[in-house]
């Protein structure tokens, strides 16, 4: 029997975990101050027992740990969101970004930012709050379209009213951006990607939301491997086809305006690493989905790393850096794919 068409083994896990938890180590020792992975290993242990920090010690249990939890959590969520998607759709171009999620997900961020709209105690809660909300706006109103032009929800419909409405949340963005203001260049660096700043309070927020809506993608892998053979193909063998697409959607819009409202916009990874998993693991969706969770939190960690390292001191968004990498790489995979056609 062939390995790809089993799940995850526990070996594999383990593999994957140690490979984004070294990514993890080196991320958090290379930067504008290189440290070393003992001192890393001595700050964590010292921020854990509570004792006083040294200068080094502060910046990687204030600024650097934050920061690569969040990006790898990011970075993981937005991977297994996209490959969901692609499975769900049948459609290699299926991600947050192509449907029209990550673009209600940002408008909603952008009107939180450009208003100063926050909840008392929580600083980042209002951008989470508008972003999440949008993002399921986005849907209900790019799936009510969809079903109103075609009852049967297609897949076509559902990604061509998502791109018309990524188009249209876009020129709002930028309508916004004419009349922000100071928070011009707030928003404008936002919109590139960053997690400059984040914090233990987005950490939180980003587990939680990965563990709910994360866990809800990761148990539908059985629906997702019925959808590969056609929805039709699905019905017959008892898959409640709107039920299981409409709840993956919904999840995965969630997760990603979680992501929007921590990280702005990063494209590419949703895109890009479920194709690069699919090559490693196989389609089956039992081990594509687990692959794409860590192969996404691996690539967001790197390609901040090269943002924080190419130009040090000065810094890239992150966001200009996965889409640099992810055009390159996603143009190869699909002429190394037409090849073998």
């Amino acid at each position: 029997m062939d390995k790809r068409a089993e799940g995850f083994r526990g070996y594999e896990y383990m593999l994957f975990s140690a490979a984004t938890l070294l990514t993890m180590v080196l991320c958090i020792c290379a930067g504008s101050v290189d440290i070393a992975v003992r001192d890393v290993w001595s700050a964590l242990a010292d921020g854990v027992a509570g004792r006083p920090l040294g200068n080094e010690q502060t910046i990687i249990i204030q600024a650097r740990l934050p920061r690569v939890l969040c990006v790898a959590l990011v970075g993981a969520s937005l991977s297994v969101c996209g490959a969901a998607m692609q499975g769900l759709l049948r459609n290699p171009l299926a991600d947050g970004s192509t449907l029209g999620v990550s673009a209600g997900a940002s408008l909603g961020a952008v009107l939180a930012i450009a208003f100063g709209i926050s909840i008392p105690q929580l600083a980042f809660a209002g951008t989470a709050l508008l972003s999440m909300s949008f993002a399921f706006l986005s849907l209900l109103l790019i799936l009510g379209l969809a079903y109103r032009l075609d009852y049967s929800l297609s897949t076509n419909t559902i990604i061509l009213i998502g791109v018309i409405f990524t188009m249209f949340a876009n020129s709002i963005i930028c309508l916004i951006i004419t009349f922000a203001g100071q928070h011009v260049k707030t928003i404008t660096f936002w919109t590139m990607g960053s997690l400059v700043g984040s914090g233990y309070g987005d950490a939180l927020l980003l587990t939680a939301a990965l563990a709910i809506c994360g866990g809800l993608l990761l148990g539908r892998a059985r629906e997702l491997n019925a959808f590969a053979i056609g929805e039709d193909n699905a019905r017959t063998i008892g898959v409640n086809v709107k039920r299981v697409k409409l709840l993956v959607l919904i999840a995965a819009s969630a997760l990603i305006g979680v992501c929007v409202s921590v990280s702005g916009t990063i494209g590419f990874v949703g895109l890009v690493i479920p194709h690069m998993a699919r090559l490693l693991v196989g389609p089956n969706h039992r081990r594509l989905l687990p692959a794409s969770l860590f192969g996404g939190a691996i690539f967001l960690l790197l390609a901040d790393l090269l943002g924080r390292m190419l130009l040090r001191p000065l810094e890239l968004p992150i966001g200009v850096v996965t889409s640099f990498i992810g055009s390159i790489v996603f143009v190869y995979i699909f002429y190394t794919a037409r090849r073998v056609k």
